[in-house]
């Protein structure tokens, strides 16, 4: 079979881009591997419950945001979404919660009275982020945001610290200005929620992508690219040993890591490429799956909050043992039984601590148990109002990931840079081919599904821009 542009992996970056190009005329196929698109976003589904897998935050949604841009474009109608106010609240080890708002006069005072001991400081840092979005100076961007945090205390510096982890899986230390300044500032402008989570964006660019004339090939892997006699790629071959041709392009949705060692192949991938590669490293993520009494939501101020459970005052920030992410649905936003909620709990964890070889399962079955019992006592010691009307469902681990989406080491988001490789190289998807492109939450500029989805507009207005 014969295809313009043929899509490798259904989440939301294939799906945006096949929805896209199929809406304007493009003939193009998504193969995804699994039974149903959203790949690292579809919801986990168990017991009667649908739990989302992400922290329930997503930006764009606003009137003229991304995703109106993208859906004013397409067929189907785009998912329900509740703007989120405040949009989440952050609780220290001392108990003091922040609420991230867009009021701005009652954030900064919040700020004051979280932070006495620099509270100037505070409300300055946040106000440089705004002056450095609305008139960036190369300089500043390209400094580290813990250049902003000299005269803050710890407590404040750890309160961004959560916040910059959770978004961009990168602390004050390591994270350019220019980016904190885009997430903070996105955060307190207003982040919404999706009904149904991000499986339900996904539906709804599936759809959009059958009603436009496309092919959704579900259960359908891909192997490796397809090339010519002279080496340049002409399509894919799947695992059950079909070959597809693209005649304009293909477009990966894998990570950046798979689609050099899975679908081009190590021995077409240059040094220049492969060695940074090596380095270039992602956190993976242990998530908890709770059921909740529905009544105890209205005891929680809020229905998102990132928890930071140990100061590590004096040490470099340590995610994995610092903060965890709990995210309550809106009512109605995700299926459980009569009475309950599906709560997701997640935190960070080294991804490729769950790989070492074992004889069995048993050694990650021990692992997996001991990392439940450590995070949900912090969890509980976080928002003790949970009390007992919290009960475990179940448990995903990086491996869990892996074995879901086959993304290398079940790594999730934005991959750290080793010096001299930003990962600007692929802001347009570019590859080492003309006719390959990547698309997804490892490439491009942006962060979150937001990001993914305005790579993903990028990429099919270039791949229509002269057809």
């Amino acid at each position: 079979m014969n295809y313009e542009v043929v899509v490798v992996g259904g989440g939301i970056g294939g799906l945006t881009t096949a929805a896209l190009l199929a809406a304007r005329g493009v003939k193009v196929c998504l193969f995804e591997r699994q039974s149903r698109p959203g790949g690292c976003v579809a919801n986990f589904e168990h017991l009667g419950y649908a739990f989302e897998p992400t922290a329930g935050l997503y930006a764009g949604w606003e009137a003229g945001g991304i995703h109106a841009q993208i859906f004013s474009q397409l067929p189907a109608k785009p998912p329900e979404v509740q703007l989120l106010t405040p949009a989440y609240s952050v609780r220290l080890p001392d108990r003091s919660e922040i609420a991230v708002t867009n009021d701005r006069g009652r954030f900064e005072d919040e700020l004051s009275l979280a932070f006495p001991e620099c509270s100037s400081a505070a409300v300055s840092f946040y106000r440089q982020l705004e002056a450095n979005e609305k008139s960036p100076a190369k300089k500043m961007g390209e400094a580290l945001t813990s250049t902003l945090l000299s005269g803050c205390s710890m407590r404040f510096r750890r309160f961004v610290d959560v916040q910059l982890q959770t978004f961009l899986q990168s602390d004050s230390a390591q994270c350019p200005i220019n980016l904190a300044a885009r997430v903070l500032n996105t955060s307190r402008r207003g982040l919404w929620a999706i009904r149904g989570g991000a499986q339900a964006l996904a539906d709804a660019l599936a759809e959009s992508l059958i009603k436009s004339g496309g092919s959704l090939r579900l259960n359908s892997p891909v192997l490796r690219l397809a090339y010519g006699s002279d080496g340049t790629p002409t399509g894919v071959d799947l695992l059950s040993g079909e070959r597809v041709t693209a005649t304009r392009a293909v477009v990966s949705n894998l990570t950046v890591w798979d689609t050099y060692g899975k679908l081009i192949g190590l021995s077409r991938t240059p040094k220049s490429i492969s060695a940074p590669l090596k380095q270039m490293q992602s956190w993976g993520a242990f998530l908890i799956f709770i059921s909740m009494e529905a009544a105890a939501a209205s005891s929680s101020s809020a229905k998102r909050i990132l928890a930071l459970t140990d100061w590590q005052l004096n040490e470099d920030y340590a995610p994995a043992h610092a903060q965890l992410t709990f995210a309550a649905p809106i009512t109605g936003g995700a299926r459980a039984p009569e009475g309950r909620l599906a709560v997701t709990v997640s935190t960070f964890t080294p991804a490729e601590d769950w790989f070492a070889f074992h004889q069995d399962e048993t050694a990650h079955e021990e692992q997996d148990q001991a990392m439940l019992e450590s995070v949900w006592s912090r969890l509980h010691t976080a928002i003790p109002e949970l009390g007992d009307r919290v009960e475990v469902i179940e448990t995903a681990t990086p491996r869990t990931f892996y074995e879901d989406t086959r993304r290398k080491l079940g790594m999730i988001g934005r991959p750290s840079a080793p010096n001299g490789f930003s990962g600007a190289e692929f802001k347009t998807g570019a590859t080492v081919f003309p006719n390959v492109f990547l698309v997804g939450d490892t490439v491009g500029p942006g962060f979150g599904v937001a990001g993914v989805s305005r790579s993903a507009l990028g990429l099919a207005d270039l791949l229509t821009l002269n057809r």
